[in-house]
């Protein structure tokens, strides 16, 4: 950082403010040019208000620099760099936060992980080490769950390097048990709990692939172009929301005994809780038969109370069971 940028007094702002300037140093760095407009939106504030930061970037003695006309913008003057370390205490804390140490293992980035926390803990000031510290000793993040088996990705480092390097690819991919090639521009890769997919481009269409069913990829000499407004997050998200759209949704209000709720939230694998009043649950299924199955294991302690087809079906079920055991 230099001298001047130390030495001077910022003027008269508020903590945001300050927040906001040295987000705007770190873009510029980032970034050879970036416009007022695009500051503007990244940073959710008006034009005049990126102007006038900039003004106080200078003050501070930042030597920041105005290009007019077609293709210009702010840049910060060549050969200048800021060694900004103005970290809240949250931000360190959530960078400290443990990682899926699984998931990072998969990319084969967990040992390039711990350096760079190390590296980053090692220049941390005295106050916001005790903060990474506290955040990386309490919170831990663990994606798998009690009974799931693990998938086998053994192609997924092939997928990441063709993720990183804009490569097209040939995959033989198993759906319901029969293998077909597809011509895949590969876009992305998310993890979803413990299970790893891969989004990609297949004739202009967006699509995701389970990587556990990849029997085979063939990185090919070709590159491709990146769509510029895909965003990995967005289009995940939106995929995740109208798969839950599209799911049977089969209802049921039921009665649930009080000293057995906690374990019944515990064992509800198959179905989701809505809403709970009391001992009273309404609950979804993906289907009648799923419901069925799932609440007659509770026995006496769960009673259906709607619909009256799945509280018919339960009533049967249950003297089925008692007429057996006689």
């Amino acid at each position: 950082m230099s001298a001047a940028f130390k030495a001077a007094a910022w003027p008269p702002h508020s903590d945001m403010r300050a927040d906001r300037l040295i987000s705007i140093l770190l873009l510029l760095q980032m970034h050879a040019r970036l416009t007022a407009r695009h500051l503007a939106k990244r940073l959710e504030v008006s034009e005049r208000t990126i102007h006038r930061d900039m003004e106080a970037l200078g003050t501070a003695g930042v030597p920041v620099v105005a290009d007019r006309g077609v293709g210009g913008g702010w840049r910060l003057m060549e050969g200048y760099r800021a060694n900004v370390s103005g970290l809240t205490e949250s931000e360190v804390q959530s960078l400290f936060v443990t990682r899926p140490s699984r998931l990072l293992a998969d990319l084969h980035l967990d040992k390039a992980s711990d350096g760079a926390l190390v590296k980053l803990l090692s220049v941390l000031p005295a106050v916001n080490r005790r903060g990474a510290e506290l955040a990386r000793q309490r919170i831990h993040i663990d994606v798998s769950g009690w009974n799931r088996s693990r998938d086998p990705v053994p192609h997924l480092p092939a997928l990441q390097h063709a993720v990183w390097s804009d490569r097209r690819i040939r995959i033989l991919y198993d759906r319901d048990g029969c293998a077909g090639e597809r011509l895949v521009d590969p876009l992305g890769l998310v993890a979803k709990g413990s299970v790893w997919y891969l989004v990609g481009r297949v004739e202009n269409d967006l699509r995701s692939y389970r990587v556990s069913r990849v029997r085979d990829v063939a990185i090919l000499d070709e590159s491709f172009i990146r769509p510029p407004e895909f965003d990995l997050a967005a289009f995940w998200e939106k995929s995740a929301e109208t798969f839950r759209e599209r799911m049977p949704r089969f209802n049921v209000v039921a009665r649930v005994r009080p000293d057995v709720l906690p374990m019944f939230q515990m064992m509800i694998r198959f179905g989701s809780i809505d809403a709970i009043s009391g001992d009273q649950l309404t609950m979804h299924f993906d289907a009648e038969e799923v419901a069925r199955v799932t609440l007659l294991g509770f026995g006496s302690a769960v009673e259906v109370i709607e619909p009256e087809s799945l509280r018919a079906a339960v009533k049967a079920e249950a003297r089925a069971v008692a007429g057996a055991s006689d």
